[in-house]
């Protein structure tokens, strides 16, 4: 296999090939830096490459297994990244902000232990929007984040760094994060499969909840089954978690093999009372109904009401934001905005309180069906910069107008996937989004791995030759 096809082989292949002695980590790790080296300067994917640290682990990996181990964790010597919202001990973690260029944590989150755990090897922090308060990253002081399929185009937000990185080869699989589409947005952006994990399926620990709950961590990947997995990896609770989950019967990636039997799916191509989707959108969740339809699912255009979430959501989130307690003017001028609007603990608690009425309002339609498909976003991605000349006010107006779509399963806590369906005239990837029932990821995954089947989309990859 040769170096380019290796950049692009899934994670548990490449565990597998490690495990056969056929290729070592350090040769992955060294491939994947060569890559990271060329590319990132024109795609602005990572934020902090942690060369010496993911050689040294390559190298004891690598030296540990001429030792002949009788038993390896799962992804023994494969390569990750991690967003720059996560903190990993003695690395950089800025946020996205120029205020923390120099921050160095010395705790490490929860998901990264496991990450660790689990036998991946860290190649890095990924490019995030600031604060993770964009769904498309151009914090000021980094480069932004391009889209590996037209680099004129952004890789999405909050986790566009993580996305373009898998796209373009530089990771075989990301950690990243969603508090309002952040991991749907930029894999529909770089036709990738995300998922956003039922609320309480993995500890935020040590940190605290700023934000209601509406965020989460998950896995971005090229396949179904390497994001199943990496959900696995990620999965479970600490001690002093707010939310939680029982562990699940069977394993996420078990559920890749699992027929998902006749599900009722409703669908939805227009967000009513907030935004209607354009041709594009529309094409993308017609085509994935008439191909659900094919294979037996029972399909009905319908969707639950959830402008109500829209105000609630805004106040949770402006209040997050103002909880970083970042200095006021070194942010971008939309989150200082958001900031200055002061929003009292009254509100907040009536805003959390409003949302979780309203969620209960949506989690019972879902006693009717199996799953609800929608466009992720509303229109096809914007150019990198389209929106920097607007006011706070309109880039804020024109979010909303954008990602209406992902809103729903962060603020019921519902699980959600994104998955690619094809290309639009731009030649830019085409995607749809998968709410499910609560606690309910298997049979997500089943049903996206079964569409994986019937229209592959693992051999599809970005035209290098125009960079």
């Amino acid at each position: 296999m040769n170096a380019f096809d290796l950049a692009f082989t899934p994670a548990l292949k490449l565990a597998e090939l490690i495990r056969d002695r056929k290729v070592s980590p350090l040769e992955l790790v060294e491939l994947y830096l060569e890559r990271i080296s060329r590319l990132n300067p024109q795609l602005g994917s990572y934020f902090t490459v942690t060369v010496e640290q993911a050689i040294d682990d390559a190298k004891a990996k690598t030296a540990l297994l001429s030792t002949n181990p009788t038993e390896l964790p799962p992804f023994f010597g494969v390569p990750i990244s991690i967003k720059d919202l996560n903190s990993v001990i003695d690395v950089p973690c800025t946020y996205g902000t120029s205020a923390l260029l120099k921050y160095i944590p010395k705790y490490e989150d929860s998901v990264v232990t496991k990450i660790r755990q689990a036998g991946f090897i860290i190649l890095g922090k990924t490019a995030t929007s600031e604060l993770g308060s964009f769904p498309y990253t151009e914090p000021i002081s980094f480069p932004p984040s391009r889209n590996p399929w037209n680099l004129e185009y952004t890789s999405g937000g909050s986790s566009g760094g993580a996305a373009a990185a898998v796209a373009a080869g530089m990771c075989p699989i990301a950690q990243a994060s969603d508090g309002g589409g952040s991991i749907r947005i930029p894999v529909a952006c770089c036709g990738l499969f995300g998922i956003k994990p039922s609320r309480g399926r993995i500890s935020p620990a040590p940190a605290g909840d700023r934000f209601g709950g509406i965020a989460i961590n998950g896995p971005i990947a090229r396949t179904v089954s390497d994001a199943a997995a990496l959900l696995d990896v990620m999965s479970g609770n600490v001690p002093g978690d707010t939310y939680t989950l029982p562990k699940p019967e069977s394993s996420f990636l078990s559920a890749t093999q699992e027929k998902p039997g006749s599900l009722r799916v409703a669908y939805a191509t227009d967000i009513h009372g907030i935004a209607s989707s354009d041709a594009t959108q529309k094409q993308a969740v017609l085509q994935t109904v008439q191909l659900l339809q094919e294979l037996g699912h029972i399909t009905t255009q319908t969707c639950p009401e959830f402008r109500g979430l829209v105000e609630p959501f805004q106040i949770i989130w402006q209040a997050g934001i103002a909880a970083s307690e970042v200095p006021l003017e070194t942010l971008q001028p939309m989150n200082r905005w958001l900031i200055s609007r002061n929003i009292t603990a009254t509100e907040y608690v009536k805003a959390v309180a409003k949302m979780q009425i309203v969620s209960r309002q949506i989690a019972s339609f879902f006693n009717d069906f199996d799953v609800l498909l929608l466009p992720v976003y509303l229109h096809s991605p914007i150019r990198v910069g389209e929106w920097a000349h607007l006011s706070p006010e309109d880039i804020f107006q024109n979010i909303i107008q954008w990602i209406a779509p992902c809103a729903l399963a962060n603020a019921t806590g519902l699980p959600a996937v994104a998955l690619p369906v094809g290309f639009d005239a731009f030649g830019l990837p085409m995607s749809v989004q998968f709410v499910g029932k609560a606690a309910a990821e298997s049979t997500l995954i089943s049903l996206a791995a079964q569409l994986e089947i019937a229209k592959p989309w693992i051999d599809k990859l970005p035209d290098f030759s125009n960079w």
